[in-house]
C-alpha cells in the first residue's frame, strides 16, 4: 500500500465518506467506537504498567514498553484487516469504509459548528458548555473571545491530527500506519501530560505523537494557508505569519495551523490560558491581530471545508499521477 496509486483512491474514498456520513450516531451508540478500544489499551497500560511507586527513570522505560505494546497491537490488527480485505470483492470499498471511521472532517465540523451555534441559540453560558467538549482548558474562565478563540484553535488544531495526519499516514503504510497513528495520538492525549503520574510514563507516547505529526502538522498549515481567500485573507501574508509565529506556540506542531488560520481570519489566537487552577502563561499568535468573535468561528469552518477540498483534491491529483 505504500503511496500506490490503489492506496491514494482508497483514502480518496475514505475521505468522501467521511465527509458525507462521519461518524453515524446510530451506529457507535451499538458499537464500541474503534477509538474507544484503543483508549481502553491505553488505560490498561495505564493501570498495570505505570505504578506510583516505581522512580520516575523506571517508570520512563515502562512507558516505552507500553507504547512498543500498543503500536504492535495497533499495527497487526491494522494489517489483518488489510490483508483480509484486498482479498475480497469489494474489498477496497470495505477498506475505504474502515479508514473513514478513523479521519474526522464531519465531525470536527459538527463539533466546532456546535460552539457557533450555541452563541447564536444560548449566548455564552451555552457556548462554554459547547466549547467544553473539544478543548481542555476551563470553560468558565473564557469570556466570549475566550469562546470563540479556543473553537478557532481547535477547528486548526484538529484538521491536522483529527484528518491529515491520519490520511498522510494511510497514504503512506496503509491502514495499519493509519491504526498505528490513532493509537499514538489516543497514549499522548491520555497519557502524554505533565502531571505528577504521567510526565515519566507518558513521555514516550508524547514524543511520539510529536514525530508522527511533523510532517501532517506543516501540511495542514499549508491547506489552511492556500485556503485564507475564502474569508479575504491573502496567502502571502498568512504563509508569512505562520512561519513567524508557529514556533512561538508549545506545541513542536500545533503552532502551524493554529497561526496559519489566526493569519487567515486576522485575529490573535492561543495567549494565556488556564487548565484547572493553573495558568500557561503562552503567547500569542498573530499578536496584532484583533480579539476572535463568534463570528470568527463560521468563518473558520468555511477555511475548513476549502482545505479539506484542496486536501482530498491534492490526493486525487497524485492518485493520477502515479
Amino acid at each position: 500500500m505504500l503511496a500506490s496509486a490503489s492506496a491514494l483512491w482508497v483514502l480518496l474514498g475514505a475521505l468522501i465518506i467521511d465527509a458525507l456520513v462521519g461518524d453515524p450516531a446510530f451506529v457507535w451508540r451499538r458499537l464500541p467506537h474503534p477509538v474507544v478500544w484503543l483508549g481502553a489499551l491505553v488505560g490498561f497500560l495505564d493501570r498495570v504498567l505505570n505504578r506510583a511507586t516505581w522512580p520516575a527513570s523506571r517508570r520512563r522505560i515502562a512507558g516505552v514498553f507500553a507504547l512498543v505494546v500498543l503500536i504492535a497491537v495497533a499495527a497487526l490488527v491494522g494489517w489483518l484487516v488489510q490483508v483480509a480485505l484486498v482479498r475480497v470483492p469489494w474489498g477496497e470499498v470495505v477498506l475505504a469504509l474502515v479508514a473513514s471511521v478513523f479521519i474526522a472532517q464531519r465531525s470536527l465540523y459538527q463539533h466546532v459548528d456546535g460552539v457557533r451555534a450555541a452563541f447564536a441559540s444560548g449566548g455564552l453560558t451555552e457556548a462554554r458548555r459547547a466549547v467544553s467538549l473539544i478543548v481542555g482548558r476551563d470553560p468558565e474562565s473564557l469570556d466570549e473571545s475566550g469562546v470563540s478563540r479556543a473553537a478557532v484553535e481547535s477547528c486548526a488544531e484538529n484538521f491536522s491530527d483529527g484528518v491529515v495526519a491520519p490520511a498522510f499516514w494511510f497514504a503512506l503504510l496503509g491502514l495499519p500506519g493509519l491504526i498505528v497513528y490513532k493509537a499514538v495520538n489516543t497514549a499522548d492525549s491520555m497519557i502524554g501530560h505533565r502531571t505528577e503520574r504521567h510526565e515519566a510514563f507518558g513521555w514516550a507516547a508524547a514524543r511520539v505523537d510529536d514525530l508522527l505529526n511533523l510532517v501532517p502538522a506543516r501540511f495542514a498549515g499549508v491547506l489552511i494557508t492556500l485556503s485564507a481567500p475564502v474569508v479575504q485573507g491573502r496567502v502571502l501574508a498568512t504563509l508569512t505569519l505562520m512561519w513567524r509565529d508557529a514556533r512561538l506556540h508549545r506545541s513542536p506542531n500545533a503552532g502551524w495551523p493554529e497561526s496559519a488560520i489566526a493569519a487567515a481570519l486576522g485575529v490573535a489566537l492561543a495567549g494565556p490560558r488556564r487548565y484547572g487552577g493553573h495558568v500557561a502563561p503562552d503567547p500569542f499568535l498573530n499578536a496584532e491581530g484583533r480579539a476572535a468573535t463568534p463570528d470568527d468561528i463560521a468563518r473558520s469552518l468555511r477555511v475548513l471545508v476549502m482545505a479539506s477540498v484542496l486536501h482530498a483534491a491534492i490526493y486525487a491529483a497524485l492518485a493520477l499521477a502515479v
